[in-house]
């Protein structure tokens, strides 16, 4: 049975909670929600963890983050660097965000060999989501998945979020992915989006979404070689274009390069998209471990 890798991008941690050092702990013994997301991994059958990093996080990454996995879990890290260009490219001058997910998913072409999935570090995907993808990539295939969440599984209480709201064939293909800000409850807790022609739609809220939970098979990196290589000659001098997985996969599905299966799952996701998120997120991970869902000692 293949034993598939979990590939964590972990590159915006500094960005977005200033700093390794103040990587949240919502769990009871402070665990974060990466953890759960490890936890739930290895569980499910995954044989080993890639993080993708940025190089200047690799002292702290290694004492605050690896350190607690190390005897527990197969762990490598590979480094998402703004200069990792193929050659004759170089950085436009002022330019200092990286090239986005599909370029850290690329940072890992030398260290995943194996069919694996893709996670964010700051998203809580739930256990069956974990068993669902496990299951499908331990079989062999060229296909790539994606776990589609319902929507109403997806939903902050605190505001509204942006999806990518997919359409599914009758096989259980995804066909299309339509990113959607603003999706938010209404006062009759409906769940409506504006579309691009400033129209209110309402949408189910089993209708699948995805929340950046793929799984790949290992020629997606020369897929994503050869299509990081047309973005960086049509957009590679603008200063803040960015390279996107959704992006990359949907071009995969309109070439007819590729089929991607739809996994559904009954998992509730959850994530601090706003501060008042955080308080929801501590109470629910409380009654799980509770419930013996997850044990006081995790790693």
């Amino acid at each position: 049975m293949i034993k598939p890798t979990l590939l964590v991008l972990a590159a915006g941690m500094g960005s977005r909670y200033g700093g390794l050092k103040q990587l949240d702990g919502v769990g009871p013994q402070g665990q974060t929600i990466m953890d759960y997301s490890i936890y739930d991994a290895i569980r499910a059958g995954f044989g080993k963890v890639v993080f993708v990093i940025r190089k200047d996080f690799e002292k702290d990454f290694n004492e605050k983050i690896l350190s607690k996995y190390k005897g527990h879990v197969p762990v490598e890290v590979a480094f998402q660097s703004i200069d990792d260009l193929p050659e004759g490219f170089t950085v436009p001058e002022g330019r200092v965000k990286p090239w986005g997910t599909s370029h850290a998913i690329r940072a890992a072409r030398n260290v995943v060999k194996e069919p694996f999935a893709v996670i964010n570090a700051d998203d809580f995907y739930g256990r069956d989501a974990f068993e669902v993808l496990a299951k499908y990539l331990q079989n062999p295939t060229d296909n790539y998945s994606m776990v589609g969440f319902q929507v109403g599984n997806t939903m902050s209480e605190s505001g509204s979020v942006s999806r990518g709201v997919c359409t599914v064939d009758e096989n259980g293909h995804l066909t299309d992915v339509v990113e959607r800000t603003a999706i938010a409850y209404d006062k009759d807790r409906n769940i409506n989006f504006t579309d691009e022609n400033g129209k209110e739609q309402r949408l189910d809220p089993k209708t699948p979404v995805s929340m950046n939970f793929w799984g790949l098979q290992p020629d997606f990196f020369e897929h994503v070689e050869e299509q990081f290589l047309d973005f960086l000659k049509a957009r590679g001098t603008e200063l803040k274009s960015e390279f996107y997985i959704p992006t990359s996969v949907d071009l995969l599905i309109k070439q007819g390069k590729k089929v991607v299966d739809v996994l559904g799952t009954t998992s509730q996701w959850f994530g601090v998209t706003y501060p008042e998120d955080r308080p929801g997120v501590v109470a629910k991970l409380a009654e799980m471990h509770a419930k013996g869902v997850y044990p006081e000692k995790m790693f």
